[in-house]
């Protein structure tokens, strides 16, 4: 899709560099699919967040690695 957009140049450069991209429609299209997984993510994130009710325990993670620990001969 072809959309003119007007969008200040320093703002342009500043994604050029951090996307790496080599034009200004690499650095757009790159920005806008970050964006877009960034709002995916947030999404699944809130429809998660707090599910995992029976997770293991401070204690039950310490006792995994001390049940992992190498033994020792005497």
């Amino acid at each position: 899709m072809k959309t003119t957009i007007d969008i200040p140049e320093g703002t342009l450069e500043e994604a050029m560099k951090f996307t790496g991209a080599k034009t200004k429609r690499e650095a757009v299209v790159t920005a806008v699919e970050r964006f877009n997984q960034l709002k995916r993510l947030e999404r699944l994130n809130a429809r998660v967040r707090g599910q995992f009710r029976a997770f293991m325990t401070s204690g039950d993670l310490k006792a995994m690695r001390e049940a992992d620990k190498p033994k020792t001969r005497p």
